[in-house]
């Protein structure tokens, strides 16, 4: 099994913040369940830049810290599956509107530098939203 070499400092809030929003997709995801997107297949479809199979793998992580419980069907065919946030997962939601509005403040500021360093800044479809 593998043993990190430098272990983890879950001492400090920024880390153990991290540890739970790392991923390019979490913040998303919390996101898109809170505005009532619950099937993975709405997910799928609300965030198209990313693959399926990394939506359900960090949704697997995102229940692993107890950020969203997932709500299965048994009875229907196929079956039917509905992620919901949990108390802690809506505790986190401050951070994410936080995050949101220091982008939407700042996107101009970051396209520029984009800009400046990729050639050419590509602009793909909003993925949160």
């Amino acid at each position: 099994m593998y043993e990190r070499k430098i272990p983890e400092d879950l001492d400090c809030g920024i880390n153990v913040t991290m540890k739970v929003l790392s991923g390019k997709w979490k913040p998303c995801i919390i996101d898109s369940i809170h505005r009532g997107i619950r099937r993975p297949v709405e997910l799928h479809a609300a965030i198209a830049a990313a693959a399926p199979r990394v939506i359900n793998m960090q949704l697997r992580e995102l229940e692993e810290f107890s950020i969203v419980t997932k709500k299965v069907y048994p009875e229907s065919v196929p079956l039917k599956v509905e992620y919901y946030l949990t108390p802690l997962g809506e505790s986190i939601m401050p951070v994410i509107r936080s995050i949101e509005k220091w982008g939407d403040d700042n996107k101009d500021h970051v396209a520029g530098v984009c800009e400046r360093t990729e050639g050419a800044l590509r602009r793909p479809e909003a993925v949160c939203r």
